[in-house]
């Protein structure tokens, strides 16, 4: 069963406590979602969970999907994929492109940068014809991969988020979700990739110059941290933009959807982070290594196991306000043995008056082996009076 137990969070108690309402924020995009990764708080929720199409910020999981495929070994960056006429025909002018060429054979990576840098949908329909055999095959990897990241809301007809009929929809929140996987799952593949201020493909006709285009990435180079993702246009579905940035510790992930036009998704993508940093605080909960309490343990060679901060934890706050707060260690319990120090095994979950609860990640302070054969008997004969 669910276990709730009180964790000991006196030194986050202040003499004067204060309701800490969440500061005010308007902004003219029909959808917006913002997350304090660092602590797990909303900051900004606005028809966050209404269905839309999401154009290009579909590709975010198509690299998703890959950067997965790479981790298990399954595909290599410098694998070559063979641009095939058929995928040329359709793609090379429809959208987005790369400017790929028939015949040519990209590497794996030179096809990452094609899509998260250039947005390129044929980019993104070679890489998943060379990976999975057909885009439709790619589809439903991209939908396994939504259905194990709780993506409830979300559905991949393609791999690039072309128009196909209402099949491919998403959330905000689902999308910043995914954008939170592609960062914490695969740290150094989305560091590789996604911040690249532009990328060289393809020539020009009959002068055969090389054809270099920019990163659409509206925070690049105008808001500090900011390394990613995507951003997306349809006639249907407007201008999006799904972006983080991290500053001082913290990590801010940001969809806007719905705008009207490209200079605005731009204004408003850097005016919404910029009011993430500014207007909210990282409060201190717990240093790296501190102990935070206990939990249950079945089966193992101790009943309990210490957990703790696997990092210096934080809640995030308005600026100006120390409110006062607690905090919860929550876990799916007793934790089975055997349990590896460094397993995350609770979360510890901080309530502050007038915000959203916000779950920080506890784990094992050490191993717990599972139980020998006397204390298993033992274990049994006391179970016979629980």
């Amino acid at each position: 069963m669910k276990k709730l137990i009180a964790a000991s969070l006196l030194a986050i108690a202040v003499a004067y406590p204060t309701t800490a309402a969440s500061p005010p924020f308007d902004t003219p995009a029909p959808i917006a979602y913002m997350e304090d990764l660092s602590s797990g708080a909303v900051l900004y929720a606005k028809d966050a969970d209404r269905r839309i199409p999401p154009a290009s910020m579909a590709k975010m999981m198509t690299v998703y999907v890959v950067f997965d495929m790479i981790k298990k070994g399954e595909v290599k960056l410098d694998q070559q994929i063979e641009v095939r006429p058929e995928t040329w025909k359709k793609w090379h002018s429809q959208g987005s492109t790369m400017f790929l060429a028939v015949g040519e054979r990209p590497t794996v990576s030179d096809l990452l940068k094609g899509i998260v840098t250039l947005s390129g949908n044929d980019a993104c329909v070679v890489l998943a014809e060379g990976v999975a055999g057909t885009e439709e095959a790619f589809a439903n990897l991209m939908n396994q991969q939504a259905q194990r990241l709780g993506l409830t809301n979300s559905h991949f007809g393609n791999s690039n988020g072309w128009p196909d009929e209402g099949r491919t929809f998403v959330t905000a929140r689902d999308l910043a979700h995914l954008a939170k996987a592609t960062i914490q799952d695969h740290p150094q593949l989305y560091k590789q990739f996604y911040s690249l201020p532009s990328f060289t493909w393809g020539k020009t006709l009959g002068a055969g110059a090389d054809i270099s285009q920019a990163n659409r990435d509206p925070l690049l180079g105008k808001v500090q941290g900011a390394d990613g993702l995507k951003t997306g246009h349809t006639e249907e579905a407007g201008y999006g933009f799904t972006g983080s940035a991290e500053q001082n510790g913290r990590r801010l992930v940001m969809v806007v959807a719905g705008l009207d036009s490209y200079n605005g998704r731009a204004a408003e993508s850097v005016r919404f982070m910029d009011w993430g940093f500014r207007a909210w605080k990282a409060r201190p909960i717990a240093s790296k290594g501190r102990r935070i309490g206990d939990v249950e343990v079945q089966g193992g060679g101790s009943s309990t196991v210490g957990v703790i901060a696997p990092r210096d934890l934080n809640a995030t706050v308005p600026a100006g306000t120390s409110p006062q707060m607690q905090g919860k260690i929550v876990y799916q319990g007793p934790v089975k043995a055997p349990i590896k120090a460094g397993d995350h095994i609770a979360d510890l979950v901080v309530e502050t008056p007038g915000m959203p609860t916000q779950t920080l990640p506890l784990v094992a302070e050490t191993d717990v082996g599972e139980a020998g054969f006397f204390r298993r008997i033992w274990l049994g004969f006391w179970s016979l009076f629980a």
